[in-house]
């Protein structure tokens, strides 16, 4: 039966299934720690020891001019933080994704199962480490420099348009990974090209016009510039910039889920 494939669709479909949805998040996000002697301690040791090496070799090895980092190494690791965080949940959609659907074979061939949510709870679960991530971030921000400025109640609207836009992103993606199972290989190399080229370890202002524009264009500028505006100068996000970028997070959302359920018929005959 062909699944309706309008927006409204699509908003009552995440609906129905919203049970479904964060039962398999939690149950994901389990069994990546099941067996493992640290179990869910690993969720927040593996950002504390990057944020460690990066800092130092960042701020030691490699010194970084960041203008807006008056307290020295701890402002410099705060801003890290916020770009690692980010970086660190788009990167995990990205390289899970061409794997979700060969991953299932049985929700392929032998179970009516909605294939589409798939995308959704790898979502989740990278929601959830940025979760835990972002409450070290908090930690650190409360030792070194006190509470937050007010502005940090808009980091929500910063990071909806990112988790839409990997959303469908995974959705494309993971259609593709039935097709072509290079796609798997090439992602974990597309999302460390993605670290360097988003301004994660630098200013972008720091960068001669023609390369800015160029990562200007990097999916992951538009949120960490306005994350560290909101977060470490009390500012509110640039509203234009936002904008324009939640607009495209939507049509990529929708577009990636448009292909995903017109390419779905041919899963079963792949796999």
């Amino acid at each position: 039966m062909r699944e309706p494939l309008g927006p409204l669709s699509l908003a009552r479909r995440l609906w129905r299934y919203r049970d479904l949805v964060w039962q398999m998040t939690e149950r994901d996000a389990r069994s990546r720690y099941r067996g493992s002697a640290g179990g869910l301690f690993w969720v927040a040791v593996h950002p504390l020891l990057m944020l460690v090496v990066y800092t130092y070799f960042f701020t030691e090895v490699f010194p970084s001019r960041w203008g807006g980092a008056e307290g020295g190494r701890g402002d410099f690791a705060l801003l890290l933080f916020i770009g690692l965080l980010l970086h660190g949940m788009l990167a995990e959609v990205l390289t899970r994704a061409p794997g979700l659907v060969v991953g299932h074979p049985n929700f392929v061939k032998k179970v009516v199962f909605p294939l589409d949510v798939l995308p959704i709870v790898s979502l989740g679960t990278a929601l959830f480490h940025f979760a835990i991530g972002f409450a070290i971030w908090l930690a650190f921000h409360f030792a070194l420099r006190g509470p937050p400025p007010a502005t940090a109640f808009w980091l929500p609207a910063i990071v909806l348009p990112l988790a839409l836009f990997a959303l469908g992103c995974a959705w494309g993606l993971a259609s593709l990974g039935v097709y072509l199972r290079d796609i798997g290989q090439v992602m974990p190399v597309v999302a460390a090209v993605l670290l360097f080229a988003s301004p994660v370890f630098y200013p972008l202002d720091a960068l001669r016009p023609g390369l800015r524009t160029l990562v200007q264009a990097s999916p992951l500028t538009v949120p960490l510039e306005s994350a560290r505006r909101v977060l470490m100068e009390g500012r509110a996000p640039d509203a234009g910039a936002l904008g324009i970028y939640t607009l495209v997070a939507l049509v990529v959302a929708y577009a990636g889920y448009v292909w995903f359920q017109g390419t779905r018929r041919g899963f079963a005959d792949v796999i």
